[in-house]
């Protein structure tokens, strides 16, 4: 009963803070970029590096999206396997870092 109380209370505080970020997200919407700092307004200028970089870490994120895309429908086709072989190798690790 008393952990009732607490969860309550711990999400009515929760309810609450997430009431007040959706209050100051409504009012930073309102207020146009130009009138937050005259240099906002300036476009940003990017630099071949930085410009490489986010190119890369695009790609990155493309292959990484797509790996567990491919993941998921393996796993979908062969969800047995799947779990044995999560199995097996949950306990080679914690057989390796018990001998420690």
């Amino acid at each position: 009963m008393a952990a009732d109380v607490v969860v309550s209370h711990e999400l009515k505080s929760l309810r609450d803070e997430l009431a007040a970020t959706q209050r100051e997200r409504s009012a930073a919407a309102t207020v146009p970029p130009a009138a937050l700092s005259p240099a906002a307004a300036e476009p940003v200028k990017e630099t071949p590096e930085e410009r490489a970089l986010r190119d890369q870490l695009h790609d990155l994120a493309n292959e990484v999206t797509s790996f567990f895309e491919e993941a998921e429908k393996g796993i979908s086709a062969h969800p047995a396997q799947s779990v044995i072989s999560a199995l097996l190798v949950g306990i080679l690790i914690g057989r390796l870092l018990g001998r420690r």
